[in-house]
Formats: structure tokens, sequence, C-alpha cells
């Protein structure tokens, strides 16, 4: 194989559906090195620390569905000023020689190398060998992104109506470029064969300069053997006339020829087109599912765990192990057992494999294997740490310090409690800032030291404190509304604002409430089925024109995927089901769900990736997605895409909310180090999985605030004077998150920490300065028994 380097660290132009598969470095071939996890902000079950030595390397076996050039990102830290240079070989061949790696800062900061090289159809070698005595830095993973060959057809050998070929601009390419008549209706169509039917990525050459002094966008619609595939696509302006763009679609083809056609729309015609490319239909069939997986060997921190084999129509290149909604470590796709490390002792782990093919195509769930570690040998507790002290009291902060506690064996970290819940956890350390504190409020602090073991000291010396006054409502109060529950997880308010309809997840119920409590069930939503994990009934939304139409929505799971559904609701029971969105994949976890309708009078609604984070970065996908839509479930205008597709590269998101200036804002789910709260605007890329939090990827979107996702884990959020309020649940606190400008945020403060378990569901009550409120502590997570959950009132003074 000739094996080229394209570029040594830019990203690769790909397209639309071209995705990254991720490789950890310690499911990979290690010669010099060890894995291991003593470092934060790492991906999979560790890392690789290479070997001081010339020559330690990590070799990942990458299968491709077809010969083009990967992009092959790096991700490494390097904690030293020293830089670690390595030879990047592809199949045997060195395609970069002694790539910088240069010092990250420090061991926790990680950061991404790209470069480009050929690799082959199916089994390739990737290998990172270090070229000096100092080794090779921590390297987290590799993810590879295959960009198959394309087929360019040149404008001026395809049909041309109403439009001339000219050669008077500089850097088109073939013989000349088609220079459209200034008229609705001029095209140029060309003819493509496809031996196979399948979606394609398509992108159009262009050049857009000044005209009669004026730049201005020349929109085209393109159909495909006739029909409309997106309507009034964007070709703005690129500077002048010598500067060519590409914009690029994902559009299906039929076995044989097709005729792909770009129509100008207004009345300026068309840019100047120099060619169209063509990608090549890709592998869109996900593997079957794993069989049961079966826990061997247990001990205190580990678990051998194994399953049956997938099957895929070309192969299945890796296993991804599931413990609930969170990847915890994969395995090559040809064993079918792994060996998990780093557990913590003495708890239940509710495992999930996924087969995973070179295109990306996840499989649904397999069957979960639930197993406990074992208990610690180690029963010894730390001791009680001394000295503790507070300083710098603020609205939502104080610092605190603390004299260190011995072990037996060792101190890992250090919790500051406050009421009986966790505040802030720190690594074995001295001193830390909490943060998140609510404003105005008096709080009783100790720190505890923890062990490996999970063995917790007794707590230190007591000290209180009371945070200053913030600006803005806070909340003052906090009532039951109503129990009984079991998971509910939608609630959405009646525009005359004295009911609300709430549904429950696990039993596809759903609910009236009235303002005072009163719960009466008005029916359920048919043809819904659990996954076992997230999906079931989940986001209800009310028509605003219910009085006249009374039409209420549902987002749930059904037997192919899941589904946006309209009902008819005459305020005391649900009938007429009808399917409006299907399309959206499904699996055990990662379903989204939320419904609200926007001040623009539209439905929105977030969907999962279906644990197949591939489908975030698809723009022809639903998943991954906020979704905007008429109410009989097509594409509202104005979409950027022309499709139901607002936004993407979302992994779980399920909150939503607006503004009193209208902006949407979305609370998402992250994987194992950040969950976001992102500022949601028409047409963005939100960066999964390439990014989770805050990255420096160019065209991503970063949240507007990130959590550690032991503190967050966020469902629903709503808005209340311009403050958002949102439910965490593994974080079991409400927090609120001021909004200062037009893209700012103010520091986040936590109420109810630890007081009510988990929380879901927060909507604004209509009319009035507050908030309800739903706990999920019936689900797997919580674990407490059916009808336990509550609504709550919350008042915002």
């Amino acid at each position: 194989m000739a094996a080229a380097v394209v570029a040594a660290i830019l990203p690769l132009a790909k397209p639309a559906q071209a995705a990254a598969i991720r490789y950890e470095a310690e499911s990979a071939t290690i010669s010099g090195g060890a894995v291991e996890s003593n470092h934060t902000g790492f991906t999979g079950a560790g890392f690789v620390n290479y070997d001081n030595a010339t020559g330690s390397a990590v070799e990942w076996t990458v299968n491709a569905a077809t010969a083009g050039t990967a992009s092959i990102g790096l991700r490494f830290a390097n904690g030293t000023t020293t830089d670690r240079p390595m030879d990047i070989s592809v199949n045997g061949t060195v395609v970069t020689a002694s790539l910088s790696f240069p010092g990250t800062g420090n061991w926790d900061t990680w950061q991404t190398k790209t470069i480009t090289a050929a690799v082959n159809a199916g089994t390739n070698r990737i290998r990172a060998v270090a070229t000096t005595a100092n080794g090779g830095p921590n390297v987290d993973r590799i993810d590879v992104d295959v960009v198959p060959p394309t087929s360019d057809y040149q404008a001026e050998n395809a049909t041309v109506s109403q439009g001339a070929v000219e050669a008077n601009h500089t850097g088109f390419t073939g013989t000349g470029f088609v220079n459209y008549d200034n008229v609705i209706g001029s095209y140029v169509e060309w003819s493509i064969p496809a031996a196979t039917a399948g979606n394609v990525s398509v992108a159009i050459r262009y050049a857009n300069g000044v005209a009669n002094g004026a730049s201005v966008d020349r929109p085209m619609d393109v159909t495909v053997n006739g029909t409309l595939v997106r309507s009034a696509l964007s070709f703005p302006s690129t500077g002048n006339w010598d500067t060519w763009q590409t914009v690029t679609l994902t559009v299906g083809l039929s076995a044989g020829t097709n005729r792909i056609r770009a129509i100008a729309t207004t009345a300026n015609g068309g840019p100047n087109v120099d060619r169209l490319s063509t990608g090549v239909p890709g592998d869109t069939a996900p593997p079957t599912a794993p069989g049961q997986p079966v826990c061997g060997t247990i001990t205190e921190n580990s678990i051998n765990l194994s399953w049956g084999a997938s099957t895929d129509n070309v192969g299945v290149v890796a296993y991804d192990i599931y413990h609930d909604g969170n990847k915890i470590s994969e395995a090559a796709g040809n064993v079918t057992a792994k060996a998990l490390t780093g557990l913590q002792p003495n708890f239940e782990y509710r495992l999930s494999v996924f087969g995973r093919d070179a295109a990306g195509n996840v499989s649904t769930s397999s069957a979960q294997a639930i197993c406990r570690t074992l208990a610690s040998t180690d029963t010894q507790a730390p001791t009680a740490p001394s000295g503790f002290a507070t300083a710098n009291v603020a609205g939502s902060t104080v610092d605190t310090s603390w004299t260190a506690s011995t072990d037996n064996v060792g101190v890992t970290g250090y919790d500051v409690m406050g009421g009986g819940s966790v505040l802030k956890s720190a690594g074995n350390v001295t001193s830390t800032t909490v943060t998140g504190l609510a404003c105005s409020t008096t709080y009783t602090l100790t720190v505890v030291a923890r062990d490996a073991a999970g063995n917790v000291s007794a707590p230190s010396n007591a000290r209180t404190i009371t945070t200053t006054a913030c600006s803005g409502g806070v909340p003052s109060g906090i009532t039951t509304v109503s129990t009984g529950w079991t998971i509910p997880w939608g609630i959405a308010w009646m525009p005359d604002g004295q009911t609300a309809i709430a549904t429950e997840r696990d039993s596809f119920k759903v609910f009236k409430v009235t303002l005072g409590g009163t719960r009466t069930q008005v029916g359920t939503v048919p043809n819904t089925v659990t996954t076992n994990g997230e999906g079931g009934l989940l986001g209800v939304a009310a028509d605003p024109a219910w009085t006249t139409n009374h039409f209420v929505y549902f987002m749930h799971t059904a037997a192919e995927g899941n589904r946006i559904a309209r009902m008819t609701y005459n305020g005391t029971t649900l009938t007429a089901y009808t399917s409006l969105v299907t399309g959206i994949m499904k699996n055990r976890y990662h379903n989204g769900g939320r419904l609200a309708f926007g001040p623009d009078g539209y439905l929105y609604a977030t969907t999962g990736e279906a644990q197949t984070p591939n489908l975030a970065q698809d723009k022809s996908s639903l998943n991954g997605k906020i979704l905007r839509m008429k109410t009989d479930g097509t594409a509202a205008p104005g979409n950027p895409f022309g499709t139901l597709v607002y936004s993407y590269g979302h992994r779980n998101p399920q909150g939503l909310a607006w503004d009193s200036q209208g902006r949407l804002w979305e609370a998402e789910f992250g994987n194992s180090q950040f969950d976001e709260l992102n500022l949601i605007k028409a047409g963005r890329n939100y960066g999964w999985p390439t990014c989770e939090g805050t990255c420096s990827v160019s065209g991503m979107e970063n949240p507007k605030r990130q959590w550690s996702v032991s503190t967050a884990s966020p469902s629903a959020i709503a808005i209340v004077r311009d403050v958002v309020y949102m439910a965490a649940l593994r974080g079991e606190r409400l927090w609120r998150i001021p909004l200062l400008d037009a893209e700012n945020t103010g520091t986040p403060t936590s109420y109810y920490v630890g007081t009510y378990g988990r929380l879901r569901t927060v909507v604004k009550v209509p009319g009035a300065d507050q908030l309800w409120l739903s706990t999920t502590n019936c689900d797997n997570n919580g674990g407490a028994a059916a009808g336990s959950d509550q609504i709550f009132r919350i008042t915002i003074t």
C-alpha cells in the first residue's frame, strides 16, 4: 500500500455521513508500556503510559469498510516540558516520522494530534512508536475516520439549461465551469451511476463573487430523479469568482443511473458551478445484538465478562461495554470476553454489550448482566481529617482546607460534606473550593477521607458558614403537590394553566394533574414498549391551539424505534392515536425524549444517538439531534437543512426551554466527563462524539456551562425570570444558572442536594414564579419501591 500523508495536523474535510470510530489505547497491543488510570480526563477504562524507552509502542487494529483516506486523531497527555515524538505507521509503513507530542501542561490535560493517511479496505495496523529515550506521551485513544474515494462529475459535461460553459475565472477543475443565467429555473443536471441503492454524500463545488457591487446568496433546489431532496439550499458568497467552496449534502440514490439536478430558485440564478463529487454508498446494516453477557471471575475491583458473538454483513470490529448508559470499556471484534478492571468494590454493575462494525453501525443492546463486585478485604477506614477550615465565603463558593488523613493502604480522595450529602469530591489533596452552593444559605460543613476500598473516615471538625446573597430570584419554599408516582417522565401544562398532563415512563400511563395535586388517569399511549433501560413513554406537549383542536403530542419507544405521535385529549380521555415521526433509532439507553412548543409555535423534540455516536454527526439521521417540526410532523419552515433537523452533534439531550429573548437552551447528558448546558442555534454542531464538554475543534459549539457527571446528569430544564433551573439525576440536586448577556451565564448554585433523591422533570407553572419538580427514584438507579416518586411545587422569590 502506498500510504501517503496528506496533511500533518489539519482536520480532514469529509462527507456529511462520515464519522470517526474510536479505538481505546488500553484495548490495543502494547509493547513497552502499561495501562493506567491515575490521571483524570481519559475515556474508556484507562490510558497507556509508555515506558521511557525508544521503541515503546501501541498498535491498534483498525477495520475500514472501504479503502480511502483516513483522518487519524491521537489523543495524548504530556505533563512534562519535554517533547515525546513518535513515528506513526500504517501497515508497517511510516507515514509521519517523529511527529511532535509536546507538553500539554499537566498529565490531566489531553490534546489531539491529527494526521491523514491512506488505508486499505479491511484490517489495518496503526502503530505509534516512541523515537527517543523519553518514550511516548500518555495515549488515551485514536479516532479514525475513513473517507472513501470520490467520483468527480464536471459541470461542463452535464446537461445545462439556461447557462453557459465558461473559463474566464481561475481555480476550476476540468475544462471549465457553468455560469448560470440570472433567472429562476436555470439548472445543471448530472447523470450519476450507482452500483447499489443507498445514501451517498454529494459535494457541489461553486464560486459566488460580487455582482453589481453586491454579494448575494444564490440558493438552489436539489432534486434526485425528479424528487426534491433539498429546498433552497444556500450557496452564499465566496468573496470573489476565483474562490471556490463546496456545499455538501447526503442524498439517496437508486441502483443504476440517477439524475441529480441543481436548480436556481431566485432571479439571481445559481452560482458558478465547477463540479459535483459523490462518495461511495456506505454500509448501513448494524450487527446483530450480542448474546447474553455472563460475569465470570469477580473480585473486589474486576469482573471477567463474556458474551455471545454478534454477526454482521461485513464484520464486527469492536464491542462496546456499558454500565447503564455510560460506556466503561470496549473489546476487539474478534473476541467475546473482556476483563473489566478498576471497578468499585461491593457495587452493582448493570452491564450491556453492543456490537460495532467498521462503518460505525451499532447493534441493539444485549440483555443485561447484573453483577456485584466483592466487598474489599480492606475494612480499615482512614483516620478523620483534622484542622478543617473555611475561607472566602461568597454567594456560591467557599474555600476549604484540612490536614491530611492516614490509611493502612492509602487515602485516594476527600469529600466535603454538608447536610449528609457530598458537596464536592476532591482527589488526594488538602484543599479545594466548593462550588454550586445556594445563595443566602447556612451550611455546616465537614470533610471525610476515603480509600480505594470505599472505606470512609469519621468526619472532621465542623465549620458553619452562610453564603452571601445572589441577584435574581431563588427557590424559597418547596411543598409536595402529588405522591404515588412511578417514574414520572414528562409534564406539560394545558393552555388554560389549570391542569397538567404527565407521563409515567414504564407503565405507559398518562394522568391529568390539577393545580392542587389531584391526579386522574386519562389513558395510555398505544404501541409503546420499554427498552429495559431509559426508553418507554417519555415527553409530552400540549398544542397551543388545544382549545380548538384538542391535540397533545407524545414521544415514545415503539417496536421499530422511537416515535413522535399525536392523540386527541378532550380533558378527560385520550383517543385517536396518530404516528407523526418515525425513523428515530432506539436502544436501551440514549433515547432523548423531551417535547416542547417554542415561542414560534413549532414543536421541538430531543433525540439521543441510540448508543451509536456516529449518528450524532450524520445530518441525514434523526438521532443525536434537536428536531423542529410542524404539528403534522413535517419539517418546519426555515430549518437549516430543509429537514426536521434543527441542531446536531448531541449525545442524549433532554432539557429544552426558552428565555425571555426567545433563545433556546438545552441540557445534555455526557458520558463520563462532562454534562452540558447549551445555547442552541439553528444548524450548529454541538460536538459529540468528538467533544464531551468544552473543546477547541473548529466548527463545534462549546457548552455555556459544564458539570462533572457525578454532580449533574441533567434531564429537564425550566426558565423563570431568565434563570435556568436544571434537574439533576445522579447529582440529586436542582441547579440554578442565571442567564446574563447574549452568550454568557452566571455562576451556578445548587439546591436540595441529596434531599429528594434523583430529580427528573422541572417545568414552570403558568402565570406564576413557581416550578413543578418531579423525582425518579423508582428507576434502576434509584431502587425505590413503585409509587415512591413525587411532584413538588417550588416558589421563586
